[in-house]
């Protein structure tokens, strides 16, 4: 596949809609279409040929980092087409690449059907922690940089991110951003973040809240007056704040949790189900505030008793995955099957469907 060849590859991915794209020695590039995992259709490529193509991409200190760490995080940008978060690995004792489309437009919260009001609200906080939480590939990223897109057009803020690597870029709107990528601009997350308080900063952004040191940081900078925004590997709300905790070890569990209770904002959780058209992904939204109630609940370690605060919860803005899901059935954007491969509770989402009543996630037997 010759540098031509990429280029028109990098087009076809924007124009049909291509999401990700899997370089591996031995058989031919596999693509991600509107979710799902399918064949492109072009030939095998060898070791060396994948080699090749990763190393045109790769700036010379990137190639030295791939050799010696023989894994690389990085992006590249097509001018006037996109930007692509790439991840360069060995398999087999040859390389490897998984390559991700990032949109040169960041997108308001309406067209990403993403619940505006309640995001909105979310960003208009000045200080606190507020996480988009969910499973690789479910669109944390894109929301993240909707909301600091919403941030910057909306206030007058000194907004510093770190990031592996930079994926959106933004421009000064109302606010002054400074985006720090790792390696690039720091040597490591843990350096940056050990600097940023020295920043001035009124927004921390951190690319992806990955180990109990960044999880830590971001806490502490809530603590320290600022408004903090993150991603998150987990899968629903109660299991977030749960992560939280468990970052902190042996340590006194009140305390933790009285620390999360006093700065956390809520928890945005995300998963993509794929549109009955077959070429639209949607979001489907858990959303948790930080009422009252849920912090007495977390107070009290009771997790199961926050997913039914959670579907009680409208009212403020809240609602647990399978009340998004109905939603989208309900509106004729996504199938039933759909719905309940995606649901956490597919026994009370089925219930619900049929028009069996269902409270808190527990149904009505």
């Amino acid at each position: 596949m010759a540098s031509m060849d990429v280029n028109q590859l990098f087009q076809t991915m924007i124009k049909v809609g291509i999401s990700d794209i899997h370089f591996k020695a031995g058989t031919p590039p596999m693509i991600r279409l509107h979710g799902r995992l399918v064949s492109s259709g072009f030939s095998k490529m060898t070791g060396p040929h994948i080699e090749e193509l990763a190393k045109t991409l790769m700036s010379e200190d990137q190639r030295q980092k791939f050799e010696k760490d023989r894994e690389m995080d990085m992006a590249y940008e097509v001018p006037g087409l996109a930007r692509f978060r790439l991840n360069v690995y060995r398999q087999k004792g040859t390389v490897a690449l998984s390559l991700r489309v990032i949109p040169l437009s960041i997108k308001p919260f309406s067209d990403l059907n993403l619940p505006t009001d309640t995001i909105q609200k979310l960003c208009e906080n000045t200080r606190g922690l507020i996480l988009i939480a969910g499973i690789t590939g479910s669109g944390k990223t894109t929301t993240l940089n909707s909301m600091i897109d919403h941030i910057n057009k909306n206030n007058a803020y000194n907004i510093v991110t770190i990031e592996d690597p930079i994926e959106y870029y933004h421009a000064d709107a109302k606010s002054s951003i400074a985006q720090r990528e790792i390696g690039a601009d720091t040597d490591s997350f843990a350096k940056a973040l050990k600097h940023v308080l020295r920043q001035d900063p009124d927004v921390i952004v951190l690319g992806e809240m990955r180990d109990v040191e960044a999880i830590q940081a971001g806490i502490m900078g809530a603590e320290t007056g600022h408004l903090v925004l993150g991603t998150i590997h987990t899968m629903d709300a109660p299991q977030t704040l749960d992560r939280l905790v468990e970052s902190f070890g042996e340590h006194n569990p009140v305390s933790v949790r009285t620390r999360i209770a006093n700065v956390l904002k809520g928890v945005v959780c995300q998963r993509l189900v794929q549109g009955v058209e077959g070429n639209v992904l949607y979001p489907t939204t858990e959303i948790l505030l930080m009422t009252s109630l849920v912090k007495k609940l977390f107070m009290e370690g009771k997790t199961v008793e926050i997913g039914k605060a959670i579907a009680q919860g409208q009212y403020y803005g809240m609602h647990t995955f399978e009340q998004d899901l109905y939603r989208l059935v309900t509106e004729k954007k996504i199938s039933e099957e759909e719905a309940l491969d995606a649901s956490t509770n597919p026994d009370d989402l089925t219930l619900k469907l049929k028009g069996v009543g269902v409270e808190g996630g527990v149904s009505r037997a």
